[in-house]
């Protein structure tokens, strides 16, 4: 049985009512149903653990073609959590202890898309790839949500650029035919030594900051070229070197804020925790998901956004100490936790962010890295109505916007209390449940 789900209890087929009464009631958990000894267990995530055992493992007469697995299940192991994001990362390192690389295509986790920057190449290019390698990490840009997104902001990034499109091994020769972009003046042409070396370079310089900064340093070139044709009034190539200026804007929004040089993507991730009175935050570094680490909001004023309040009182306030870092783990009370003073609110966060860098996985390999670089680009590209979380990402000094994540740790909270006030007002009837009950 998997470390990874501390709960468990065993089973009968003859009395299922039994295990349902015990179960957590409206709890999101990764589960495993386990049979004989030798067989793999069936390892699933439910959003309401009680309800999908429910369907799993008592038989209704009303759908007797329903898939049924209580002959077989001898224990059932779960674990609850606060999201999918969460689920999916406890759920994909079960399946990785079980079964190895198949653990990808059992959760369909594909490496996502990349625009690559050929910068070994004495002729450097862009190509779209989903072939990961560490040591080119610092000429990756990505994630994208599909190959098209990556092929379309690729394209549009080269019109802006005199970059060659060509896929040969280039050796520069002045009886070489060129290609239809070197004649509609698209390209530099060192196919045919069509420029210097030196200037290709340049251009090919260009292109890579651009991607680095995410197309701010050609935003700031034309910027300022523009200040100063208009400042000579020169009017006409002021309004062409804007129009350019636009261009480029449009071609930055085709890539999201996730989109940025693997190497240095180090992302935060604050989404709800199942422990009441915190949030779980991840740690996207070096291509892999650390976490969850829980975050107390003990002490922390929650704020309400639907109530209308100002912004005075919907920043996050600590009433009462707090506990230090990691106020409690898994299985972990609350009495053992250290106290913290008041005024440690952004300590004990970049404690927390530094005890997340410090994890350690045992199978930090290629597979464990796809599957993490999978979940994350799934759940940051899913529809915004139902992404729950926030990310963060560092500043270009290094640091964590801590003020910004704390202010998200009230935002989270505060949605996670009001769904939670939801569900306790809703009818609890769910009509397998109520079929055990008066089985009683």
């Amino acid at each position: 049985m998997s470390s990874l789900l501390p709960e468990s209890l065993p089973f009968c087929a003859d009395e299922p009512q039994n295990l349902l009464h015990d179960l957590p009631a409206r709890q999101m958990s990764v589960f495993a149903l386990f049979g004989d000894v030798g067989t793999q267990p069936y390892v699933g995530v439910a959003a309401d653990l009680r309800r999908r055992l429910a369907r799993l493992l008592v038989a209704d007469p009303a759908h007797p073609r329903r898939f049924q697995l209580a002959a077989r299940v001898r224990s059932v192991a779960w674990r609850p959590v606060g999201s999918t994001l969460e689920a999916q990362a406890v759920q994909f390192q079960i399946l990785l202890e079980l079964y190895g690389e198949r653990a990808l295509q059992r959760m369909h986790l594909r490496m996502p898309t990349f625009v690559r920057f050929h910068g070994a190449n004495p002729y450097p290019r862009l190509s779209v790839t989903t072939r990961v390698q560490r040591e080119q990490s610092e000429w990756l840009y990505g994630p994208f949500p599909s190959r098209a997104a990556a092929e379309r902001y690729s394209e549009e990034l080269l019109k802006l650029f005199l970059l060659r499109r060509c896929e040969e091994k280039l050796a520069p020769d002045p009886s070489h035919p060129g290609c239809v972009y070197s004649e509609m003046k698209k390209c530099l042409a060192p196919c045919f030594k069509g420029c210097t070396d030196e200037r290709y370079g340049e251009e090919a310089a260009a292109v890579l900051n651009f991607l680095t900064t995410g197309g701010q340093s050609r935003l700031h070139v034309l910027n300022a070229a523009r200040d100063a044709a208009s400042a000579q009034l020169a009017f006409e190539e002021a309004a062409a070197l804007h129009a350019q200026a636009k261009q480029v804007e449009w071609v930055r929004g085709l890539a999201a804020e996730l989109v940025r040089p693997l190497s240095e993507m180090q992302a935060c991730i604050v989404v709800p925790a199942a422990q009441p009175n915190a949030v779980a935050l991840f740690l996207f570094a070096h291509g892999a998901l650390h976490g969850p680490q829980m975050f107390s909001t003990l002490g922390m004023r929650i704020q309400n956004e639907g109530s209308g309040s100002s912004s005075l009182y919907a920043q996050p306030l600590l009433l009462e100490p707090v506990p230090v870092s990691a106020p409690f783990s898994h299985g972990q009370s609350e009495a053992n936790a250290q106290v913290a003073p008041r005024d440690t609110r952004m300590e004990r966060l970049n404690a927390c962010i530094q005890s997340l860098k410090a994890m350690n996985c045992v199978t930090m390999n290629a597979i464990r890295r796809q599957g993490d670089m999978a979940l994350l680009t799934r759940w940051y590209y899913q529809p915004a109505q139902k992404r729950i979380g926030e990310i963060f990402f560092q500043n270009e000094d290094g640091r964590w916007p801590h003020k910004a994540i704390l202010r998200s740790v009230g935002r989270v909270a505060g949605a996670e209390l009001s769904r939670q006030a939801k569900l306790t007002d809703a009818t609890p009837a769910a009509p397998a449940i109520e079929r055990c009950s008066e089985a009683d």
